[in-house]
């Protein structure tokens, strides 16, 4: 009985076969990322498009109360979320960059080049909600 247990064999792969299937797959996710940083880019602004939405609404509601825009966004009650260079998830940072009694402008700027080109991407939004894409990454 312990012959048959140990002249048995177990079909597997081997190193060698295994090596050659990872490396072929790294060479396909070489190709095609380049394809995929745009796509992933454009994922990443609906984040800076969103955050500036919602800025807008609470400077919306600000200036029906107090007949003028605020530079302040906590005085707005919009908290910046923690950034992914703090160890945080958002990509953008978002500030005020003007504001008074007839209009503001609010500016999303990335902390992170998307696609490693040395560019970060670059966001603004005014009082007429017209969302400008400053900067392109």
């Amino acid at each position: 009985m312990k012959n048959k247990l140990i002249s048995r064999k177990v079909s597997a792969f081997t190193l060698n076969e295994l090596l050659v299937v990872l490396v072929i797959i790294g060479i396909l996710v070489l190709i095609a990322l380049p394809n995929l940083m745009p796509l992933i880019s454009k994922a990443k602004s609906v984040e800076a498009q969103t955050q500036l939405g919602h800025l807008y609404t609470l400077e919306k509601n600000y200036f029906y109360m107090y007949s003028k825009y605020s530079t302040n966004a906590e005085e707005l009650g919009f908290e910046q979320e923690k950034l992914v260079t703090d160890n945080g998830s958002a990509n953008f940072l978002i500030e005020i960059i003007e504001a008074n009694a007839s209009g503001f402008k609010a500016r999303a700027t990335a902390v992170v080049d998307f696609d490693g080109d040395g560019v970060f991407n670059t966001w603004e939004m005014d009082q007429n909600k017209k969302l400008i894409e400053i900067v392109k990454d």
